[in-house]
């Protein structure tokens, strides 16, 4: 064993030179915390005896609760969050153009593409890695109804800037907060502000359905609409009000949802702590940078995202992560390539800078965090950056 920049090492030699991986089996980027079997067998074995599999009780309790933590009028469960994004954008009656982020997932991005939308993508900030009002701002036009930012990797967009900025322009404002359960804006739930905000709840979320969306809004025409959409459009008297979608959420999986949602506060707070930990083992090194928090927000920690800067820190993003791949440790290069970047999305790109996007695009690295993640795990994981 020997000591380098502060870190106890085990071996000197890097696992892609011959030297021992770091960890025996590959350590992955998720490891969801599910509900336990006994807490959900007799609401299981009440919608299998009712026949109730969707529409039921534990929809409306699902809903109910999401509500009152999130402190909105409206919580609308659906199917994915993609789906809660199309219901949103015609719930809104958005045409044109929006504003929005190329540094995202494509989701963000298809959504509006399904609605016949035009994305126009703005630059984020290079630090907080979420949407920047000046290039949001910068990017409007006449043909302009929205913006959508999203709180990328759990850290909350900048919310009052974008609200002040829809309300001089006259626009919407809707946030993919697909990453956003257990994200604190000035000490409050993402997910009251804005005309809506769309959450995610999929196996690699703070909060977990199975698969699954949820559509926050104060709005109460919006919550009709978003209510219809979700059933084909059919307000009941089977005449369509306007073309929806099949994004009904089943009973079971608002049923995991409930519980799921007992744990989503003591989520938060564990990946707090282990990103505390991270920053603190690997900012001992040179080149990593980390998003930028406001002292007054609380980041979900949906993904751990640091960047490197390939002079400072001595290799590159990519060789980085062919490292850690042979230490068998799991990492995600989001976003690369950037949306505006990707194929189908190319034809909407026109062509102004984003220089931020493209830099934390090349630049980015995910590492592995879940709501359960041992200290020794991330240590041994800091341990191998310094390999």
């Amino acid at each position: 064993m020997y000591k380098r920049n502060n870190f106890i090492m085990t071996s000197s030699l890097p696992a892609l030179l011959g030297g021992k991986p770091a960890f025996e089996s590959k350590v992955p980027m998720v490891r969801p915390v599910l509900p336990k079997f006994e807490d959900m067998e007799e609401g299981i074995r009440y919608i299998l005896s009712s026949g109730m599999v969707t529409r039921g009780r534990y929809l409306e309790a699902f809903e109910n609760a999401v509500a009152g933590h999130l402190g909105c009028r409206h919580a609308l469960a659906v199917s994915s969050c993609t789906s809660g994004l199309i219901l949103s954008y015609k719930g809104l009656g958005l045409t044109g153009e929006v504003v929005v982020p190329s540094f995202t997932f494509m989701a963000t991005v298809s959504a509006l593409a399904w609605c016949g939308l035009k994305p126009v993508f703005a630059d984020v900030d290079r630090l907080t890695v979420t949407l920047d009002p000046a290039s949001a701002e910068a990017a409007i036009t006449p043909n302009t109804t929205a913006i959508v930012a999203v709180h990328n990797f759990g850290n909350p967009a900048c919310i009052q800037e974008l609200e002040a900025i829809a309300r001089r322009r006259g626009l919407k404002l809707i946030f993919d907060a697909a990453h956003g359960f257990g994200a604190l804006y000035r000490g409050q739930p993402v997910g009251g502000q804005g005309d809506s905000q769309v959450f995610s709840m999929s196996p690699t979320k703070l909060l977990i359905t199975g698969e699954g969306g949820m559509v926050a809004t104060n709005d109460d025409e919006l919550a009709s609409k978003v209510r219809i959409g979700r059933e084909y459009g059919n307000d009941g008297k089977y005449d369509s009000a306007f073309p929806g979608l099949n994004a009904r959420m089943p009973e079971i999986n608002a049923l995991m949802g409930l519980q799921s949602l007992k744990q989503l506060e003591t989520a938060a707070l564990n990946r707090n702590r282990t990103a505390a930990l991270f920053r603190q083992e690997l900012g001992k090194l040179p080149g990593i940078g980390f998003q930028e928090v406001h002292p007054q927000d609380r980041n979900s920690y949906r993904e751990f995202s640091l960047t490197i800067d390939e002079p400072a820190f001595g290799v590159s993003r990519d060789q980085l992560a062919t490292a850690l791949a042979a230490e068998n440790i799991d990492s995600r290069k989001y976003y690369d390539p950037p949306v505006h970047r990707q194929t189908a999305y190319l034809p909407f790109y026109d062509g102004k800078p984003l220089p931020n996007t493209d830099w934390l695009a090349a630049n980015s690295l995910s590492l592995p965090m879940w709501s359960k993640m041992e200290d020794d795990v991330v240590l041994r994981i800091c341990e191998a950056f310094s390999k």
